[in-house]
């Protein structure tokens, strides 16, 4: 999976409608240009290739006032929301994902009913159990590291991030089931999104050709 298709589907769905520049801007706005392949160039060719594959819808604008060039406006069709989700549930059950994709879905958690997220986060827990159990039953971590020579230290290390992460999914299974947050059907959701105009504190300053499309 890819974390830029989700990234850029959640961004021009918490707008309803946006141009790439805005997209680029919340994403650079949520770091993702440092933790993820969310790049300029990345994000307006995903743009381009999701409304060709129907999961994004294109809306010209007219010149703006101040007599810049037209720019493109995009609008997630039903489809998109249809990807968009699966991408979601996906990657936050999925233990072997990338730390991107991970990321990316965490910060989509909150576009799902909350029961819903916390029923695919214990099923998190228990794919990451089970994939621990295979690795235990070649190597015994009690028994430490040496007992397969260095090679024992990438089990090691496999163990270690598995039970890190299993820890970090009950603490925020633990804090959803609590009543933290606001997810899908509980009233105003939390404003991820840069409004128009709004100064990015993050953003790279970086030029790009597809900033003015």
């Amino acid at each position: 999976m890819s974390a830029i298709r989700l990234l850029v589907l959640g961004a021009v769905r918490q707008h309803g409608r946006a141009h790439g520049y805005q997209v680029r801007g919340d994403l650079e706005y949520w770091g993702a240009h440092e933790w993820s392949n969310a790049k300029p160039g990345s994000i307006y060719h995903a743009l381009k290739q999701m409304a060709k594959q129907g999961l994004l819808r294109e809306h010209e604008t007219a010149p703006s006032t101040a007599g810049g060039p037209p720019r493109t406006e995009y609008e997630i069709t039903e489809a998109g929301t249809e990807e968009y989700l699966r991408l979601v549930r996906e990657a936050l059950t999925s233990y072997d994902q990338r730390m991107d994709m991970k990321t990316a879905a965490i910060g989509a958690v909150v576009d799902l009913p909350r029961a819903e997220a916390v029923s695919l986060l214990k099923e998190r827990v228990r794919r990451i159990e089970e994939w621990r159990s295979t690795v235990t039953g070649e190597y015994v971590p009690e028994g430490g590291p040496e007992q397969l020579g260095h090679i024992g230290e990438i089990m090691n290390l496999w163990t270690h991030t598995a039970d890190a992460d299993a820890e970090w999914t009950q603490g925020l299974i633990a804090r959803i089931e609590g009543g933290a947050y606001t997810f899908a059907g509980e009233g105003a959701p939390f404003v991820g999104v840069l409004a128009e105009g709004q100064e990015n504190p993050y953003g790279t300053g970086e030029r790009h050709p597809g900033d003015s499309r």
